[in-house]
């Protein structure tokens, strides 16, 4: 049941809005049941509606829920969760972004000098590509039949079936195959490359770089396949145009290697490669002064706020209590507007936030008691987490619905499913 679950949701987070997922999106037994325990109390005087069927309000539920969540990660990540989380969570630096990008996850007390390094980045990770033949855009040169192939991944081996039927072209039958990958989840990506006249089918691995005593990611055959065999040859699909290969850098002049062009060094650094340094010309990464740390996670915050106000006002054209949730977003920005516009903070006409930078450092650099002076922020941030959480609670709060029948008053009884609108309209094409 849990795997259907994951491809459903993950269905629609890749279809409407994809969001990454962060540690925040793990939660202990007690938060769990605070969630539970949150729905029911809700659930208990809520009124009866009608179920909600229209596609685009179904779109329109998932996306707010997923933005609900992007905020709420966003100031858990500034440590907004924390009583002075916000004005301590120290920021890294890199000396070339184009190179690296670094951030820290170190503890606030830091005893000692501050933590730094060098980097230098040899090679990066890359994944397996396999470039099958180039053909014309003619007739398939196969008989009409059924025909299938494996593809051996992670220790595991998927059969892929398909039909050729008579009259088909390749470029037909390649995008067939693209799609047949894409649609298949198994962590691969599929795309049709041309050169002139002709095309091939592209298959990439998501994943990167190679484990010890591997030498591939995946491999493409037709040796041992169920239905008619031939069409690995025919497209060329067991051709590897390049291999997977592992990052390898530099660390204070010391090597090392990864899978992927992310790594976490001594719990300290989390980094992301983003290109190769010149030969001999490592890199700095270290720690921004404390103003340009509260600046930086300032700077995270009003975005945070602005992609959920982008993303309430999307809909204002097609949802009618998107206003309303636009409105509470304002609202929230409006009860602190003359200590923010005295911090630099500008509220547009879209009730989207602007920042000037310079006069936040500013008044951050003239503060005797940083705690004291951007408390009214600190209490900003607390309001929109609250406003998060309750959007991602219950994103049908905001979505236009007929209302059934009032529950009796003081006979009422708890409706564990009323949120479920939102879970379970979401099987409505897989069922």
């Amino acid at each position: 049941m849990s795997a259907i679950l994951n491809a459903v949701y993950n269905n629609y987070l890749s279809a409407y809005t994809p969001k990454p997922i962060t540690r925040y999106d793990a939660h202990k037994k007690s938060e769990l049941r605070s969630v539970y325990n949150s729905i029911v109390k809700m659930n208990r005087d809520a009124p009866w509606y009608l179920p909600t069927t229209s596609k685009i309000t179904q779109n329109y539920a998932v996306d707010l829920k997923e933005n609900a969540r992007e905020l709420h990660n966003t100031i858990a990540q500034l440590g907004g969760l924390e009583e002075d989380g916000l004005f301590s969570k120290k920021s890294a630096y890199s000396s070339d972004e184009e190179i690296a990008t670094a951030s820290y996850i170190g503890p606030q007390k830091i005893d000692g000098p501050m933590p730094s390094l060098e980097l230098e980045v040899r090679s990066l990770a890359s994944s397996q590509e396999n470039l099958g033949l180039f053909l014309p855009n003619a007739k398939v040169d196969l008989l009409p039949d059924t025909y299938s192939f494996d593809l051996g991944i992670n220790d595991m081996n998927y059969e892929f079936q398909f039909s050729v039927n008579g009259g088909e072209t390749n470029r037909e039958i390649q995008e067939r195959l693209m799609r047949l990958l894409n649609n298949s989840g198994v962590g691969v990506r599929a795309d049709i490359v041309e050169s002139e006249d002709r095309t091939a089918l592209r298959i990439t691995s998501e994943a990167s770089g190679l484990s010890q005593g591997k030498n591939h990611l995946f491999i493409v055959s037709d040796e041992h396949t169920s239905k008619t065999s031939g069409t690995v040859d025919y497209f060329g699909l067991d051709y590897t145009s390049r291999e997977a290969a592992n990052a390898e850098v530099l660390v204070n002049g010391e090597p090392r290697t990864a899978t992927t062009n992310h790594l976490t060094i001594g719990k300290t650094f989390d980094i992301s490669l983003k290109g190769v340094s010149p030969e001999g010309s490592p890199i700095q990464i270290g720690l921004k002064t404390d103003i340009e740390s509260l600046t930086d996670n300032v700077t995270h915050l009003v975005g945070g706020y602005n992609e959920f106000m982008k993303a309430a006002s999307s809909y204002l054209d097609t949802q009618v209590r998107s206003k309303q949730l636009v409105k509470e977003l304002k609202g929230i920005a409006l009860v602190y507007g003359s200590p923010l516009e005295a911090m630099g903070f500008t509220m547009t006409e879209d009730g989207t936030l602007e920042l000037d930078k310079d006069m936040l450092r500013q008044t951050a650099s003239q503060s005797q008691d940083i705690s004291q002076t951007f408390g009214y922020l600190k209490n900003f941030s607390d309001m929109l987490l609250r406003k998060s959480n309750q959007v991602s609670l219950n994103p049908m709060d905001y979505v236009e619905k007929v209302m059934v029948a009032y529950k009796n008053p003081g006979h009422n009884f708890i409706t564990p499913y009323f949120t479920s609108a939102y879970s379970g309209m979401m099987f409505n094409g897989y069922c």
